[in-house]
């Protein structure tokens, strides 16, 4: 008898414990899980711009860039396909949020380095962040010898820290759809030793940039830099420039083709900028469209799984 009295008490006693577990799974199931937007950009830069993505973490890309010499130099150069300037660089992603990144150009034998953070990242669903935000910062340095160089004074000394120059950016944008992303560039690119008087060390700039899905695989690309005018001046300038808001550079005007195969994404483009660093892109293009100063040239992406970070305990 009693132990039949037992077994009825025992089950009263774990159904309000059943009840408050279902209650708390309800709760739980409430609050849904962040998903970020990904996928805005197929790599992290657009052509020649930073985009919103950064290499995962402990993943390694390396990237390649290729740049011909201009069209309009004609089948004597087989438009500009007997000329090459080229780079070679290395990102890593250190966390979700930042990675780093270097590279080597024969473009004035040049090094830089650079660090991007993403300060916001745009949901998709899960919280209310309708944009990605992100800050750059990076250095370069011109390794030129001195006689080889344009802005050197015969009698100038030489120190390393005039070889160097700084870019700082906010990198601000969204991915509205699976075939749209758009973004804004504003930024400074520093210069610690320019050619003449008429030249800025700080140059003042906005970029934008935009992708348009074509297909899974393809998409079409583009970005431009304007240069605030009366901040940059060439050496030379041909008196048709002189009215030039900034005489004897121009500003980076870049269109191309992403194609994805599998761990590569290659891109293929047109651009006006011989250089593939911020510093160069921005403040020394002197390729006019309009004229045929225009590169084609391309950018292979390869990325390498290097740490698999342990998943996050819920």
């Amino acid at each position: 008898m009693r132990r039949s009295l037992l077994v009825p008490l025992f089950m009263a006693t774990l159904a309000p414990l059943h009840a408050q577990d279902d209650l708390l799974g309800l709760l739980g199931e409430e609050e849904p899980e962040k998903e970020f937007a990904s996928a805005s950009f197929k790599t992290t830069r657009v052509i020649n711009a930073q985009s919103l993505e950064n290499t995962a973490h402990g993943v390694m890309d390396i990237k390649i860039s290729h740049r011909f010499g201009f069209l309009n130099l004609g089948i004597s150069e087989l438009f500009g396909l007997d000329q090459a300037t080229v780079r070679i660089g290395m990102e890593y992603g250190l966390t979700d949020r930042l990675m780093i990144g270097f590279g080597r150009s024969s473009y004035q034998k040049t090094l830089d380095g650079y660090a991007k953070y993403k300060i916001l990242r745009q949901c998709q669903s899960g919280c209310g962040m309708p944009i990605t935000l992100s800050v750059f910062a990076g250095m370069s340095a011109n390794m030129l010898e001195k006689e080889k160089t344009d802005w050197y004074a015969p009698d100038q000394e030489d120190y390393f820290t005039h070889r160097l120059g700084y870019a700082f950016q906010l990198i601000v944008g969204r991915k509205f759809s699976e075939s749209l992303s758009l973004q804004l560039m504003p930024g400074l690119v520093h210069r610690n030793l320019v050619t003449t008087a008429d030249q800025a060390h700080d140059v003042l700039n906005m970029g934008a940039a935009g992708r348009v899905k074509l297909t899974k695989r393809l998409a079409l690309n583009a970005e431009y830099f304007y240069v605030l005018p009366g901040q940059t001046r060439a050496p030379v300038v041909d008196a048709d420039r002189l009215n030039d808001p900034n005489p004897g550079y121009k500003n980076s005007l870049s269109i191309g083709f992403d194609i994805e195969t599998g761990g590569h994404v290659f891109q293929l483009h047109f651009t006006n900028s011989t250089a593939m660093f911020e510093r160069g892109v921005i403040t020394e293009t002197t390729g006019d469209w309009l004229d045929g100063d225009i590169h084609f040239g391309f950018n292979i992406s390869r990325v390498f799984t290097l740490h698999r970070p342990k998943p996050k305990k819920v």
